[in-house]
């Protein structure tokens, strides 16, 4: 008798769970929801999720290189055109509407978000297309304004052979973007081309190579001109963007003495003394990991070594022992947004011209390396891909979901897939008008004459990303939005 009241008293203490699975908790009042006409109670939708930004350079004043304005002043939807020179104005209208623009702001509102730069926590004010810019104004905008379709589309890439074909011809003539012509004496005398080069074409041409752009261009852009256009500065193979080449004798030779780092020497123009100090390029890279600073300045020299074979050469940061040549190197960086998939997209500019300087601070000063760079970054590959990718939101502490794009073929060299492309692209370069002061440096004058002084002192150019670069974009750009 004992043992049963103590077997019901331990029954009685045993808790009993339904099989039925309790209602989700309600932390707002219950909305009514219709799906294929069935009326639901639960809970309110949730609002959007939190957007990637993409950080803008501080603006830098009025006036901006290569354009010319009426007015005194930039507002802010000319700046972001101007920023964004390959996006449409319609793109960058619809972001304005919808209140996605947004920049740094000293005071505090309540309905101001924020966003960590420096260690620190800034606040976020929502702007309109006519705010006037100040000097310095940083301005946030979602990755998704510089989302692009990717056409499936392949390109004509030109055959290993000096003689193109029409087909290859009109493919490196789409290439130019810009053609700048002298008139002397009603005759049009193209001094520079700027062409968008793409990625695993080589600039310089040797005897086993063939299909180079100069060899290439002397063949398709002569443009009626006996000899084709010359080479005034260099990218690597498999790098792209904007390349510049000269196209006249006094043009070559001015625009090899602008990209040579020891161009002390100044002219007797005051005006083509100022271009010379505004020439700048500016590259977008994405780099495995994250720079501890989201900005600074590179300052280490490079040297150049033979490895075993006593043939294969290599450039590493210099050890600063005074036995071996050493180059002065400085890049400028900036991060652009948060690490997506162990990856950052950073904006790079180099502030002088040596040999694969770009990705050797990268690996090397910052211990990123580019995507797709095996030469200087081969055991950080082999690491990043075997390691899975978890990313935290910075606002939310939430982790990153990534949304594939239907029919997105990610093979094509993008970040996922198995042999990445290299992702570095020349995306912005000022120069001088060589056009404009040709005439002046010709005659070692000062003035120039008058119907060459309403013409800009600078041109700005903003080349596209090749196709596996605007699709890791893209895939960045869907993963929160």
């Amino acid at each position: 008798m004992q043992k049963n009241s103590l077997g019901h008293h331990l029954l009685s203490l045993v808790r009993h769970y339904s099989r039925v699975a309790p209602p989700p908790p309600v932390y707002a009042d219950p909305v009514i929801r219709v799906s294929n006409n069935v009326a639901y109670l639960g809970s309110p939708k949730q609002g959007p999720k939190p957007r990637q930004l993409l950080s803008l350079s501080p603006f830098p004043g009025y006036p901006l290189p290569g354009k010319n304005s009426a007015t005194g002043h930039v507002t802010a939807i000319s700046w972001l055109k101007y920023y964004f020179d390959e996006i449409s104005d319609s793109a960058i209208q619809s972001h304005f509407y919808k209140g996605l623009v947004q920049m740094e702001s000293s005071n505090h509102d309540a309905d101001d978000s924020f966003i960590e730069r420096d260690g620190q926590m800034k606040p976020l004010r929502k702007i309109k297309h006519n705010e006037v810019m100040e000097v310095g104004a940083r301005v946030w905008i979602p990755v998704s304004i510089a989302e692009t379709r990717v056409s499936k589309r392949f390109d004509c890439i030109p055959s290993g052979t000096l003689y193109p074909n029409a087909d290859e011809i009109d493919y490196l003539q789409r290439l130019v973007k810009y053609k700048a012509c002298i008139e002397f004496n009603c005759l049009l005398d193209y001094a520079i081309l700027v062409l968008n080069k793409p990625p695993k074409l080589p600039v310089k041409g040797s005897l086993p190579v063939h299909n180079s752009m100069d060899a290439l261009a002397a063949a398709a852009l002569s443009y009626d001109y006996d000899e084709g256009p010359k080479l005034v500065h260099r990218l690597d193979r498999e790098s792209s963007g904007l390349l510049l080449m000269g196209r006249t004798k006094e043009s070559i030779t001015h625009l090899h003495w602008l990209f040579n780092d020891l161009n002390t020497s100044k002219s007797s123009c005051k005006a083509w003394n100022d271009a010379c100090d505004a020439k700048f390029q500016r590259y977008w890279a994405l780099v495995i990991g994250t720079p501890k600073e989201n900005e600074g300045i590179i300052c280490a020299p490079l040297s150049k070594i033979f490895l075993d074979d006593g043939k294969t050469e290599r450039v590493i940061l210099a050890q600063n022992v005074g036995l071996e040549a050493s180059q002065e190197a400085m890049t400028e960086y900036r991060v652009l947004g948060p690490m997506i998939n162990g990856c950052s997209w950073i904006e790079l500019r180099p502030l002088t011209s040596r040999k694969h300087q770009l990705r050797v601070h990268c690996a090397e000063a910052l211990g990123t390396p580019i995507v797709g760079d095996y030469k200087y970054g081969w055991f950080v590959h082999r690491r990043w891909k075997q390691m899975p990718q978890v990313d935290i939101e910075p606002r939310t502490g939430k982790p990153y979901k990534l949304r594939r794009p239907e029919g997105l073929d990610v093979q094509k060299g993008s970040v996922l897939s198995k042999v990445p492309l290299l992702h570095l692209h020349c995306r912005e370069l000022v120069l001088p008008n060589i056009a404009k002061f040709l005439p002046v440096l010709n005659k070692n004058t000062e003035t120039l004459p008058p119907a060459l002084g309403t013409k800009p002192d600078l041109l700005r150019f903003v080349a596209s990303m090749p196709k596996h670069m605007k699709i890791s974009w893209n895939l960045m750009s869907s993963y929160l939005v």
